[in-house]
């Protein structure tokens, strides 16, 4: 090689050192198994040139590591988290050894990273022994993917400028730090070392708004947020309002806009007539994407309506490429919503009858908390004379949802009897009327008639999960559930609330959603596959999973105190999801519970719950990576997935790959997702909200590789037959031959794919 000068962080200049680069590789190739430290090094030689700074050596040495990783070559993945962990420390400390975590915290308080509070909150003592608990080498234990998220996305750091002040351990243990900081002095710091021992040995995670705001001065960290409009100009207004202000915030956002009056509607007596929902719904679209989430990337949402809308059948093509800017809205997802009233007339072959709401307004409240007395009044409202409406063959509408939905990838379901039915809340009290981005949370709303409305309810949602894979026996998730269920529950008073309606609402009700990482793994290591699972096994693991969540609730409840709104919740009456679930799926698993129901039934009806929800199923794509796991409940595509972010390429090596190669199923090795959904519905008998749950089709098991249409109403029936309350994306397999995992909301079979990008924060 010849002469190579570098130049420094300094600006000044030397010659290249390369013992000092080999030194480097060789720690971080030290103990990994299957790993060369001379091939990396031949790799990164190849793109030395004279001039280079040292931030683009460590960065040419990260990118030779990263492309050895293979299925053949997995640990390479390790390799490269070691040598962004080294290049991390270099940048924000100017040295590989770690600062006392007192002189971290000062320093970061003085350059406005971090809250100033935390110094007034522990004595420098306490950061003292907070600093003898962390273990700076569990970051040699990240994988390539992990460490480019932390420090894309997680690491306190100058947007502008992209300084790093900070590595993972210290982020992980100032998190924990800042969330138990309320609780007594003489008992917080245990409660803060299990935390962060518990982050740390990936057995809990947390999502982005948490991970990258807690300890810092940003304060709101709920990552779903729901915001039903009226019918009424100002409410529109205010629910516009609302989006902007949770949209600059990193939150995803589900609007309910099924309550719009449709087109030729009258308005001020007749003086008038209305223009109908799209431009509105236009109107929402603009909100969204006016803000950027937290400077990361432009917003999302999901907007809710019902079926019999007098407009759907325009709405449900608001997303598809055919028509004209004028009658289009490509950048919401839009969830439609159901209940049996509407299968019963698709499979009795009939007509479905359309309504503008603002005709039918005792309709529309019943359609959320009361099925029966919804199929009386829409019967009744039918056979009127002097309603607008209009009659569609049920299997037309049908068939143009799911057309639009496997097209589009991104036209989503919701049952809404079954949110309502099979939820926390009681329908007569707390109906639920719409879910979030992601299809997951199920909390109850009221339009907003302005901005500061104290009579309006934006519902927000805290999330976390658990991992799977490293709970050893069902016993296991108890103090996970616990430890989780407390920080989360901390959150809800720190945080700030742009929105009093959302404030008042999380004060009341105190939601939380734990989810689940890993599945995948979990069911690799346990002998089953998705298309021939264990349903038995699955479901002694979510009955104690779920029951340990309720029971922490239940105990901070006694500690606490009750959540201000226990008595709209069905855990006040002593019901638990377990009481409420669709009792078809009994079909797929014997009724056998295992746990103390009956004690923490009457528990519940003393002292109450304190979180008002606990449970909700969501796509944990980001965190997923951070833990090196499998996302959320979903199948890999690939056993290694190159997974595009905004920060490059990212592979991610599924766990365990040398052991349990072969025991993985593939997404698109499934003939159908029959097997998925039987597991979902198992996981939905246990869980208060609802699940982020996906459809995936490979064509090439179809006779001519076309999906018919009755194998997806089928689908579609058997998914409300076992309590099913939302459907997420649409997959389809594309036909390409390379282990290219789409990004988190794939759209593969649309002729000019969608630029925007998934929720920050919903993804976990």
């Amino acid at each position: 090689m010849s002469e190579i000068n570098i130049v420094k962080r300094n600006g000044s200049k030397e010659l290249l050192d390369l013992e000092k680069l080999h030194q480097v590789i060789f720690y971080a190739c030290d103990d990994i198994t299957g790993v060369s430290p001379s091939q990396v090094e031949l790799n990164s030689h190849i793109s030395f040139y004279d001039g280079m700074t040292t931030t683009e050596i460590q960065e040419t040495m990260i990118k030779a590591a990263a492309d050895l990783i293979s299925e053949e070559t997995p640990n390479y993945q390790l390799v490269a988290g070691r040598l962004i962990s080294y290049h991390l420390r270099k940048e924000a400390y100017g040295q590989f050894d770690v600062p006392h975590l007192y002189d971290i915290v000062k320093d970061n308080i003085a350059n406005k990273m971090y809250d100033k509070s935390l110094t007034s909150w522990y004595s420098k003592e306490e950061f003292k022994q907070m600093n003898k608990w962390i273990d700076h080498k569990r970051d040699e234990n990240y994988t390539y993917a992990a460490m480019e998220q932390f420090r894309g996305k997680y690491l306190v750091q100058d947007r502008y400028t992209g300084k790093i002040y900070e590595t993972p351990q210290i982020a992980l243990m100032l998190i924990g730090a800042t969330l138990f900081h309320r609780y007594p002095r003489d008992e917080r710091l245990g409660w803060v070392k299990e935390f962060y021992d518990s982050v740390s040995r990936f057995e809990i995670s947390l999502p982005t708004p948490v991970m990258a705001g807690v300890r810092t001065a940003i304060r709101q960290f709920s990552s779903c947020v729901l915001i039903e409009s009226g019918d009424s100009l100002d409410s529109i207004n205010a629910t516009a309002g609302a989006i902007v202000k949770y949209v600059s915030k990193r939150a995803g956002i589900g609007i309910g806009a099924g309550g719009i009056r449709a087109h030729g509607s009258t308005i001020n007596g007749g003086h008038a007539t209305h223009t109908g929902v799209i431009p509105f719904y236009k109107h929402f679209q603009s909100a969204v994407r006016s803000c950027s989430q937290g400077g990361v990337r432009g917003g999302a949402a999901t907007l809710y309506y019902p079926i019999f809308h007098l407009e759907v059948e325009n709405l449900l093509v608001l997303k598809n490429n055919k028509g004209t800017e004028d009658n289009r809205i490509r950048h919401l997802d839009y969830g439609v919503q159901f209940n049996k009233v509407f299968y019963e007339r698709l499979i009795e072959g009939k007509d479905i009858t359309l309504f503008s709401p603002s005709e039918v307004p005792e309709l529309m409240e019943c359609f959320y908390n009361d099925v029966d007395k919804f199929k009386e009044l829409y019967e009744i409202a039918e056979r009127k004379t002097s309603i607008r409406k209009k009659k569609v063959p049920a299997i037309d509408l049908f068939s143009s949802f799911m057309t639009e939905r496997k097209d589009t990838g991104r036209i989503y379901l919701m049952n809404v009897d079954h949110a309502n039915d099979h939820g926390s809340f009681r329908a007569d009290l707390a109906p639920i009327k719409m879910s979030n981005l992601c299809c997951e949370i199920d909390l109850p709303t009221k339009p907003l008639e302005g901005i500061n409305d104290p009579a309006g309810e934006i519902s927000l949602c805290t999330l976390g999960a658990i991992n799977w894979g490293n709970i050893k026996d069902p016993t296991g998730f108890k103090r996970p559930a616990e430890l989780l269920v407390r920080a989360l529950d901390e959150l809800l008073d720190y945080q700030d609330y742009p929105v009093l309606a959302a404030e008042r609402s999380t004060y009341n009700r105190r939601p939380l959603g734990v989810g689940i990482i890993n599945f995948a793994y979990w069911m690799a290591k346990n002998d089953m596959t998705y298309s021939d699972p264990n349903l038995e096994m699955i479901d002694e693991w979510t009955e104690a999973w779920s029951y340990y969540l309720i029971k922490a609730s239940n105990d901070l409840a006694k500690e606490k105190g009750h959540c201000k709104l226990n008595y709209q919740t069905k855990y006040s009456q002593g019901l638990c999801p377990i009481d409420t679930y669709k009792k078809d799926v009994d079909e797929l698993v014997k009724r056998k519970p295992r746990m103390k129901w009956d004690k923490l039934r009457e528990d519940l009806k003393e002292h109450g719950i304190r979180n008002s929800t606990l449970m909700a199923l969501m796509p944990s794509e980001t965190s997923s990576q951070i833990s090196n796991a499998t996302n959320g409940i979903e199948p890999p595509r690939a056993l290694v997935s190159i997974k595009q972010s905004k920060h490059g390429v990212l592979k991610q090596v599924v766990p365990s790959i040398y052991k349990l190669k072969n025991k993985y199923e593939l997404l698109w090795d499934q003939e159908s997702p029959k097997g998925y959904l039987s597991i979902c519905a198992v996981l939905q008998k246990y869980v208060d909200q609802g699940i982020s749950v996906n459809t995936s089709y490979n064509p090439q098991f179809f006779d001519e590789e076309k999906i018919p249409m009755s194998e997806l109403l089928t689908d579609l029936i058997t998914f409300y037959k076992y309590g099913g309350k939302q459907l997420y994306y649409f997959n389809t397999f594309d036909g390409a031959t390379d282990e290219v995992e789409e990004p988190s909301h794939p759209y593969v079979n649309q002729d000019e794919p969608l630029k925007e990008e998934e929720c920050e924060s919903c993804v976990l």
